[in-house]
């Protein structure tokens, strides 16, 4: 029955996406511009590159959210630093992000199809959506049409969630920019797939407040594990879930055994307000799966550039 209504909602949204448009972007926005094969591009580009390296698909993902959450989905992420600028991708937030190559090489094809048209920001909106898909993850339709913007700081980053927010600092964060608390339990799940480094959760193992040497809210296994994964330095990497490369609802059925590796996470079934919608998710992977790509859908349109407002870069690197 989830599936079933799963699979009419969607076809609900591409028939408005097509006939509508959010924010000026639409379903049909690069056959209108005549770069049919855009989209194939990138998916056949993903795929291949996932069927080399399935470890990936995170980082393709966290791409997207790093990018939408500072300034909004305009591929700021993707600029580098010059020597009057420091760029969010050298912030400390930003350091373990990869796929830049990837994004480089589907621009870099785009260009030879159709020069001028494709703008990083949509290329990365389309790679995070083909890389959940590649993992097992829904397919959900994408609007198109966001413009490349032309400002990248490094202090702009702090807006990114960091791994140490209760569920209260999540809601309030989610919630500046639009999100209900269901919708920031379901982004939360991309969680299911990709790694952490010691760095990121090493404060839950010692010293942990006036109380507790290590953080109450985690299993002893977990605490164990986690401690073996930091002996080897700050960037050794830990699973985020048990099924690391697929996306399923692992994830949720880890927090509910009180292992969620980084703190923000655990604190969702920690928290009354959260917990009942992370029982839900770990009961009912369809019912995950539909809010995860509609909370998707809603992050790609986070104050999406139009017009002269951005560009269409020629290199996802710098500015036109």
């Amino acid at each position: 029955m989830a599936v079933s209504k799963f699979l009419g909602l969607l076809m609900v949204m591409v028939f408005c996406g097509l006939m509508i448009g959010v924010n000026g972007l639409s379903m049909d926005y690069y056959m209108i511009r005549r770069c049919p094969f855009a989209e194939m591009i990138v998916r056949n580009k993903v795929t291949s590159a996932l069927q080399d390296d399935p470890t990936l698909a995170a980082p393709l993902l966290r791409l997207h959210f790093h990018d939408c959450f500072v300034q909004g989905c305009d591929g700021s992420v993707l600029l580098d630093s010059t020597k009057d600028n420091t760029a969010e991708k050298d912030s400390p937030a930003n350091l373990s992000l990869r796929g830049y190559e990837l994004i480089d090489d589907i621009k870099d094809e785009l260009e030879n199809e159709c020069p001028g048209v494709v703008s990083c920001a949509d290329i990365l909106a389309m790679a995070a959506r083909d890389a959940v898909f590649s993992a097992g993850g829904p397919f959900y339709p994408i609007q198109n049409g966001r413009r490349d913007g032309r400002r990248s700081k490094i202090e702009d980053t702090r807006n990114l969630p960091p791994p140490f927010l209760n569920s209260t600092e999540l809601i309030n964060l989610f919630g500046n920019l639009g999100f209900d608390v269901r919708d920031m339990v379901a982004l939360s799940g991309a969680h299911t797939i990709g790694v952490a480094r010691c760095s990121s959760f090493k404060a839950r193992l010692s010293n942990f407040d006036s109380t507790h040497d290590i953080d109450p809210s985690m299993n002893v296994n977990l605490a164990k594990a986690l401690s073996r994964t930091c002996a080897a330095g700050d960037k050794a990497e830990q699973p985020l879930d048990p099924s690391r490369n697929t996306f399923d609802n692992a994830y949720f059925i880890a927090l509910q055994q009180r292992a969620g590796v980084l703190f923000s996470d655990q604190s969702l079934f920690s928290s009354p307000r959260t917990r009942p919608i992370v029982n839900a998710y770990a009961m009912n992977e369809a019912m995950f799966a539909m809010d995860f790509q509609l909370a998707m859908q809603k992050m790609s349109f986070l104050n999406v550039k139009e017009g002269y407002a951005g560009e269409v870069r020629q290199n996802c690197r710098r500015i036109n």
